[in-house]
């Protein structure tokens, strides 16, 4: 292996508005009186086929109930593990199947799926939280199974066993989601560690925050930057937008969702990388050089005989611990404010930036 370690290749997987989809088929096959199914192949956005394994596929009264079990990939996925799946009726009117809503397919809040409360997301308020996406893989799929001319009404009901558990790791809440999980998914696919993922989220939280009519927004690195600047500014919680460590896009997408204020939220290391440039601030993209941190410093005033106890530093939280013990708040305030310079450079609106401590704190705010 000449001494170097090989990059593992990180196995993709498939998303929940997929795994509802191939339950669908298998639940209509079974509804139509054709022999319980083991797999079934399904048809993706981009024309290939898809092959799931079922869980379950049961014949009950008057509904049949089937469901598979999530395989997200190497993605870290809440749902990855979860069983996701329907329970699929023909449409009745008089007990009898309803030939006046040919190929229709409602619809319906199944446990552990949520329901759109607020405006600006994808949805309309008050509809079961299954994205566009899958409703057309779903349909596309049970087409397969009976097509949409030859086939009586449907109500399908998406359900997520645990969802409503699941769902409290997730931002759902937050966005207007209530009661459960979001089906989700634009190509059916999970790409591991997913920049989509992360991007579609922030686009949806500030459209729901531009729906509330609001014109600020707080951009977080995290929980605890999010937490400590809120406890601050009061804000209403759609405000809230959890960009993690996509920097600039969230900063553009602010700009482009017609914002007026940016609240930049993040600790020391994130901010030196925000005060360098770094678009991305992810350290699977360049651990932060503490020799980069140390020429901004010296461009901000370091002292010459001091810039090499800095470029020994163990990490930027070893830089910040010095600058704090030697009470040069200066260079602290410095750093923050060439980040908030760099943060309005690449949205074009005003920035402010809330320096957080480990201990929870906004120990620093460089206003606009």
């Amino acid at each position: 292996m000449d001494g170097k370690r090989q990059k593992k290749n990180l196995r993709s997987g498939y998303t929940t508005g997929a795994c509802a989809a191939a339950a669908a088929k298998a639940a209509l096959l079974t509804l139509s009186g054709q022999p319980v199914p083991a797999a079934v192949a399904i048809p993706f956005p981009d024309g290939s086929r898809h092959t799931f394994s079922l869980c379950r596929c049961l014949k009950k009264e008057d509904f049949v109930l089937a469901s598979v079990v999530k395989d997200a990939g190497d993605d870290p996925d809440v749902t990855n593990g979860a069983e996701i799946g329907v329970e699929l009726r023909w449409l009745a009117q008089g007990g009898e199947q309803c030939q006046e809503a040919l190929g229709t397919v409602l619809f319906v809040q199944g446990r552990g799926v949520g329901q759109v409360t607020k405006p600006g997301l994808a949805l309309p308020v008050g509809e079961v939280a299954i994205n566009p996406v899958p409703r057309k893989m779903i349909v596309a799929a049970l087409n397969e199974a009976i097509p949409q001319a030859k086939r009586p009404g449907l109500e399908l009901r998406v359900f997520v066993e645990h969802g409503e558990i699941l769902a409290k790791k997730t931002l759902n809440q937050r966005l207007g989601i209530l009661g459960g999980l979001s089906i989700l998914g634009t190509t059916g696919i999970v790409r591991p560690i997913s920049t989509k993922a992360w991007t579609d989220t922030i686009e949806a939280s500030m459209a729901v925050a531009r729906a509330a009519g609001l014109a600020e927004v707080v951009l977080a690195t995290g929980r605890t930057s999010e937490a400590a600047v809120q406890a601050r500014l009061g804000l209403p919680e759609e405000a809230l937008v959890m960009m993690g460590d996509y920097l600039r896009y969230a900063l553009e997408a602010a700009q482009r969702h017609g914002f007026t204020t940016i609240h930049l939220a993040a600790m020391w290391a994130k901010l030196v990388k925000a005060a360098l440039g770094v678009p991305q601030t992810h350290v699977r993209n360049g651990a932060l050089d503490v020799r980069d941190a140390a020429l901004l410093l010296a461009e901000l005033g370091l002292p010459a005989q001091e810039q090499e106890t800095m470029r020994q530093a163990n990490t930027a939280r070893h830089i910040y611990e010095l600058l704090c013990q030697q009470k040069r708040w200066d260079l602290i305030t410095a750093v923050a404010s060439r980040a908030r310079k760099q943060a309005a450079q690449w949205s074009g609106l005003a920035v402010q930036v809330y320096l957080v401590s480990a201990e929870k704190e906004v120990v620093l705010h460089v206003p606009h």
